[in-house]
This record gives structure tokens, sequence and C-alpha cells, in this order.
């Protein structure tokens, strides 16, 4: 009998362990027992959890390169005191960098703040001089997000300055970071600890794992609920989630209720779960990792290993996996448009184990020098697609691409997720046809507490009244006979009643325009609610017609 191989150009990607001196050692890790990555990284540098007296730190260093040694003629050996973000009172459990700026990251900590930070490249000249003396980082804002622990925060990927924390209190907050007195947005319902967050390519969705073992979906700027929720994983254990890029599918990491580890696939539009894997019964928890070459890259805590499979078809193909007799305590992945094309690296992950930092780069070989556009597709760019305030206005855009052979802007045909109502629509390719959406009313701004008379789209808003008070009279003239007191009263009598009367009235209108003031804004969110629901049952569709097409010609 013959065996057929499947057809794959990633099948023979190796994973490549950078020099000694292409890395950083020792590193001292934060003992904090709370499930991150420990470790995040930009185009430029990298964040990583630091183990520090008198509240809390992390580290910010350049970034290491499999390739070359550390820039800024800074030693891979570090010394024992280096520069540190120090102002957190208790220990930082989670750091983010911006996806259209490098130098720009987040913190957030166990004191419930979050902090924003740029990073100076003079901060690390003259680290091999004589008399050299580390000098702090210092943040440029910061939020106070919440009365209890930030366990997660993570950037929007195509707006500005657009940050999500989960807290303590069981939430997601949305904050606009250059107006940070009040979030945008506060995600709840979630019945535990949060987990893992994960933005939608395009930012429109965001999905979240709960120690509640629930899976919720939720559109942000739609409210506080969550528009799916599912049963995720069966066990408790750190189970964490990951956007598949533009396929419409989600993948998430956890236990079974027996222990085992599991990967699972599951399709956005009513969160089914399309397909449960399981991998094997160690204890580490599994950070999942997507790249846009369809590639899930699978580390468990602990672990001394990385498996990696390519998704086709609803399916995840075993390509191989990356050993190593070090376990890894916290990992992540660089962002693909500072990846390093010459040498065919598809990704580069960054390994904390003990007291190092290792890079570890995913190579396709190939002979010809030339650049290989069929294993770089176009890479999310540095620059932003929307600004905060058209993001929470309601706008969505696609993310911008840059070409990796070149730096340029990617103008070409984009397989992408279609923007639609809070970016919830999944159709593939642009140039398929796209359904027309269901008509919704006109946009109404996001609803605000009326509290005086509030004008709306449709109704006419009455024009401001200023009381008036009776004219003054005239002192009479001396006259033998004197006025009653009850006429000269009846004029003042009059006037008053009718101020009260037309007081009356326009409280009555205001209270009518309140009434169809909430009926236009509760309209608009069933009209979005319907358009969700008619994109995600058309992504389905579509999504079913593939599977029948690909089963016929399989058969």
């Amino acid at each position: 009998m013959s065996r057929f191989v499947r057809a794959s150009k990633y099948r023979h990607v190796f994973g490549q362990t950078a020099k000694k001196e292409h890395g950083l050692e020792n590193v001292k890790v934060s003992n904090s027992a709370w499930d991150t990555n420990i470790v995040a990284a930009s185009g430029r540098y990298i964040s990583i959890n630091w183990n520090a007296s008198g509240g809390g730190a992390f580290a910010i260093l350049p970034l290491p390169s499999p390739f070359a040694p550390l820039p800024y003629d800074i030693p891979y050996k570090l010394p024992d005191i280096i520069p540190l973000a120090r102002s957190h009172t208790a220990p930082v459990l989670d750091t983010s960098w911006s996806p259209h700026n490098d130098s720009i990251v987040v913190s957030g900590g166990e004191d419930g703040k979050v902090m924003v930070w740029k990073v100076e490249s003079s901060s690390f000249e003259g680290w091999r001089e004589d008399g050299w003396a580390p000098r702090d980082h210092e943040p440029v804002a910061r939020i106070d997000a919440s009365p209890r622990k930030i366990g997660q925060v993570l950037f929007h990927p195509t707006a500005a300055n657009v940050l999500a924390s989960a807290s303590g209190e069981h939430t997601v907050k949305l904050w606009d970071l250059a107006s940070t007195e009040r979030a945008h947005a506060v995600l709840g319902g979630h019945g535990d600890a949060i987990q893992s967050i994960a933005f939608s390519p395009a930012g429109g969705l965001l999905a979240t794992t709960c120690r509640d073992r629930k899976l919720r979906l939720f559109d942000p700027r739609a409210g506080g609920e969550a528009v799916r929720v599912t049963d995720g994983h069966g066990g408790i254990k750190g189970a964490r989630i990951a956007w598949m890029g533009e396929t419409g599918r989600i993948a998430t990491t956890g236990f079974s209720k027996m222990s085992d580890r599991q990967v699972g696939i599951w399709e956005t539009g009513g969160l089914g779960n399309v397909k449960t894997i399981v991998l094997d019964q160690s204890a580490g928890v599994i950070m999942p990792f997507w790249t846009d070459n369809n590639i899930l890259y699978l580390a468990g805590k602990g672990d001394g290993n990385i498996r990696y499979y390519e998704y086709e078809n609803d399916a995840l193909h075993a390509l191989s996996e990356h050993k190593s007799s070090e376990p890894q305590r916290g990992m992540c992945f660089l962002p693909r448009r500072a990846l390093s094309v010459s040498d065919c690296e598809i990704a580069r992950a960054y390994k904390v184990s003990g007291s190092s930092i290792e890079p570890i780069a995913f190579i396709v070989p190939r002979k010809a020098d030339s650049f290989q556009s069929d294993i770089f597709p176009p890479a999310p760019s540095s620059e932003a697609a929307l600004s905060a305030g058209e993001f929470f206005s309601g706008k969505d855009a696609l993310p911008k691409l840059v070409n990796l052979d070149n730096g340029s802007l990617y103008t070409g045909p984009q397989s992408a997720v279609t923007p639609g109502p809070h970016g919830s629509s999944y159709t593939g390719s642009q140039s398929a046809v796209t359904p027309t959406p269901v008509s919704a009313p006109t946009p109404v701004s996001a609803p605000t507490p009326v509290s005086a008379p509030t004008k709306t789209a449709s109704a006419p808003s009455p024009s401001p009244v200023v009381a008036r008070q009776p004219e003054p009279v005239s002192a009479p003239a001396p006259t033998p006979i004197d006025p009653s007191p009850r006429s000269q009263s009846s004029g003042g009598d009059t006037s008053t009643t009718a101020l009260r009367d037309e007081n009356a009235k326009l409280r009555d209108e205001n209270a009518k325009l309140r009434e169809d003031n909430g009926a236009l804004l509760a309209d608009l969110r069933e009209a979005r609610e319907k358009i969700r629901n008619l994109e995600l049952q058309v992504e389905s569709i579509r999504a079913n017609t593939r599977k029948v097409a690909q089963s016929l010609l399989d058969g």
C-alpha cells in the first residue's frame, strides 16, 4: 500500500538555539507564582519580570539576536545591578509592548496599577565604561486600573494607544492611553480569575479564558456582557487562548478533568468546538503562539521542548518539535516584521530558562539567496490603522501590512478580516463576495447619562427656558383710594402659575425625549446584534461549504 505525504513548504522547519554570546545571562527572574509568560518583546527591546526588593520591577533590555551579538556594546552576562523599571509597589505580573511603537511598554502589577514606559536608547550607553552607574526607568503615565491586582495587559493590534487590562475584580477594561481618567469599556461576567485574553486580528473582538472553565467572546463596543459563552477545557488549571489569525478560529490550551493536557480549536461563529487533541499528562501550563504562516507553536512551562503544528482544513498537522534539556519558565515571540528574512527565519522565540534568555530561530532550510516570498507573507506593520478615538467611536479597519523583502507598505489583496460592525466578520480573502450587511439605524454616539434636556438625532430639543420675573411695578401716585391687597397680588399669581405650567410641560417633553433616546439606543444595539449574528452565520455557512468542497475533492 502506497503512502502519500502531505505537501507543505514548512515540513522541514527546525529550531536553532543561539550561541551563548548571542543571548542574555545572569537574569534574575521574578519568583511570583502568577501564571503569565514572564517575558515580552518588541522589534527592538525585551522586557522580563524581575526579582527585585522594595516593590515590583521589571527589566528592559536590548533585543538579543541568534545571528549577532547584543547591540549597544552590552555584555551577554549582565551586571548584578542593571537599570530597572521600579515604580510598582508590588510584584509586576505582566508586560506588553505596543505593536505600533517599539519603545512603548506597559506593565501591570499586584498593586492594581498599570504603568506606561517609554524606553530611551541612551539608557543603554556606557555599560562597559568605568564608573558606569545604572539609571532606572521612569514611567510616563500611571493608571489606577483596579483596587486588586492586574494579571494581564495587552495592546490592541490595530488601534493606537488602546490597551486591555484584566484585573482581580474578574473584569477586563479597555483604556485610551491619551485619556486615562476612566476606562472606555468594562467587560464582565467572569465567575473567577481571568487566565488569558486575546484580541482578534482586526481588534473588534476579544476572547478570554477563565478559571470557571468558560470560554467567552466579547464585542467591547457593544456592551459589557459576552456575546458568546461556551464550556472550555474541563480542568481549572492554566487555560490559555490565541487567535488563529484570519482563519476564523481560536486555539486554546488547557487541561481535562483527568489532568490531560489538551489543545482545542473553536470556530468564532458560535464558539463551537472543532477539534480537541490530547497532548500528554504533564503538569506545566502550555503557552500557545500563532504565526501568520498558519503555524501554531506550543511551549509547556517546565518542558524543554516546543511543539509546532501547521493548521489546514480544521486540522493540526504535526511538523516537528524543538528539543532542549533546559526547561522553560516563560516564552514570547518576536513580531514578524523584525525577523531575519535573509536567514529564512519564519519565527523567533525568546525562552526564559533558569537565569538566562536564549533566542530560538525557526528556519526553513533553503539554498536560494533571494527573498522567499512563499514563506514570508506580509506582516502587520508598525503603523496603526486607527486612532483610539476612531476605534471607540465604532470605526473598524484591517491591520496595515508590510512587505518583508523591502519594508514597503503592502498594497496587494489582503486575506484578512473584513471589517464589519466592530470587526466581527471573518470572510477570508477580500476578493470573495461579501454579503451586504443589514442596514442599521443611523449610529448614535455612545450613550451618555441624561441629566438635562438632551438633544437626540430624531427629536427636537426644547429651547432653554429663562424664568421670567414679574415686571417691577412703579410706585403708585398718591390717591385717596388705597388699592386692595388682593388686586396687588393677582398679577403675580397669574405669572407664577404660567411659569409652573410651562416648567411642567418642559419636564414632560424632557421625559419623552429620554424615552425616545433610550428607544433609539436599544434599536441600534438590536440592529448591531442582528448584523453580527448574520455575519457569523455567513462565516459558518462558508466554513461548511469549504468542508463539503474538500470532502468532494478527497472523495
